[in-house]
């Protein structure tokens, strides 16, 4: 890494950032060519300002995304970007006549598609109304003005004449939410306005699938990391791409999806919603190693299966929604993994734990501490044999705590009722008022004789 390189990445560390040393396994040109949109944009960039061996190519990308779009401070984002990393490189300087040409272009749209839209009004003509703020807001978005595009979008719900009208607005408002990270937003548009339906219509089972997508992406964002994973897991894999690959592509659902459940799900729940599902093991295609990850995991073969998900992780580093969820969602995998490999064992060497989970590398007796001090683990670590006992829950004691509960609360509730039928035999019965006109003022030989009429 040259002296730039390593500079650039310094400064982005030092805020915070995530820098990934490792080559990812993908290839980076058909990577981007499974999106459309204003996502393809934001992964290049999102890639060339965390992985060093992609660095350059993926910010030249950027800048070939940018120019040609009309988004001149995204263009300026991604030049400056490539000129603190490589600085030699052709596209790492500001193209000024473009800059001016393509400003002037976009005031002259604005201009343009304000005027067209006030004359709609002035002619109290709804569906142009309605066009031309779809148009303008499109057009914001465009430029990179994603405020002024809710803003636009909003506007057009109130000239809409048909569900199917709503439910374009409503994924126009939820493809502006997903750019703005706005997740709670992302929620609320698809409950309003998008609504799926009969699911053997073929519309309505497109848009159930992007409905599921942006609402897993949204509950990913909010760490609601079962939600997401069963809503990636009701996507429908016979959906084309086209109908979501402005948000995601059929390959990140078998990642989010596969990932999430993994973290979150049991031996049999991932069984039954991911590997006896025929609708997402067609999504675990594209990802066979996300397939392998679950069926190793199933089968208890845990120490494999983290295997395989370390391998990957360079690659979900790079991605825009996954990379601040992957430790997290790591670590919640290892400590599922260790639980499950103890539960059959009464006692277990640490050397063969150390073999099995961590190799060669740090002590894993430090980590089954802290997971016994986090509440994660119930077991006792023998210091001096080198060993650790799962505490095992007596099933037969828990049964009979259970019995003796059950006939102390059934004794406690007959000596209520005696004491309640005592007290009425003696007459000690607190009774309330008598309502005017009620059936306590009906005689009772009226009662007995049905001469009294409740009517």
């Amino acid at each position: 890494m040259d002296d730039r390189k390593l500079a650039f990445f310094t400064a982005i560390e030092d805020q915070g950032g995530v820098i990934v040393k490792e080559t990812p396994k993908f290839d980076l040109d058909l990577y981007i060519q499974n999106y459309k949109g204003r996502t393809r944009f934001e992964r290049l960039l999102h890639i060339g300002r965390s992985s060093v061996p992609l660095c350059v190519d993926a910010l030249k990308a950027a800048v070939q995304e940018a120019k040609a779009g009309s988004d001149i401070l995204r263009y300026q984002m991604a030049v400056n970007s490539l000129y603190q990393a490589a600085p030699n490189e052709p596209e790492a300087l500001l193209d000024q006549a473009w800059m001016e040409s393509k400003d002037k272009e976009n005031r002259d749209t604005t201009a343009h598609l304000q005027a067209e839209l006030q004359g709609y009004k002035n002619n109290l003509i709804k569906e142009s109304i309605r066009m031309g703020n779809e148009d303008l807001g499109k057009h914001y978005e465009a430029i990179g003005d994603v405020e002024a595009a809710m803003d636009s979008f909003w506007k057009m719900r109130p000239d809409v004449s048909s569900t199917e009208q709503l439910v374009d607005i409503g994924k126009l408002l939820v493809r502006v939410a997903i750019e703005r990270r706005d997740w709670k937003s992302v929620s609320n548009h698809l409950s309003k306005h998008v609504n799926s339906g009969n699911d053997s219509d073929p519309k309505a089972k497109a848009l159930k699938t992007y409905s599921m997508i942006a609402n897993g992406i949204a509950a990913l964002g909010q760490e609601r990391y079962k939600e997401a994973a069963f809503f990636f897991v009701e996507a429908s894999a016979g959906v084309p791409s086209e109908v979501y690959n402005q948000i995601a592509s059929p390959n990140d659902v078998a990642i989010y999806g596969g990932l999430l459940a993994l973290a979150t799900m049991d031996r049999h729940e991932l069984q039954a919603n991911l590997l006896d599902n025929d609708s997402f093991r067609e999504f675990l295609q594209r990802e066979p190693h996300i397939r392998r990850a679950i069926t190793q995991f199933v089968n208890g073969r845990y120490a494999a299966c983290i295997e395989i998900l370390e391998s990957y992780r360079p690659d979900y580093l790079l991605d825009i929604y996954l990379q601040k969820h992957v430790p997290k969602l790591y670590a919640d995998i290892r400590t599922k993994s260790i639980v499950q490999y103890l539960k059959p064992f009464s006692c277990v060497r640490l050397e063969t734990m150390q073999k099995a989970f961590n190799g060669p590398g740090p002590l894993i007796e430090d980590e089954l501490f802290t997971m016994i001090k986090d509440g994660k683990l119930s077991a006792r670590i023998d210091a001096i044999n080198k060993s650790i006992t799962p505490i095992s829950t007596d099933s037969r004691q828990q049964m009979q705590s259970y019995a003796l509960q059950t006939f102390a609360n059934y004794e406690k509730q007959a000596l209520d009722r005696i004491r309640r039928m005592n007290i009425m035999a003696a007459d000690l019965e607190v009774k309330g008022s008598r309502k005017p006109g009620g059936m306590n003022d009906i005689p009772y030989s009226m009662a007995t004789d049905g001469t009294a009429s409740l009517a």
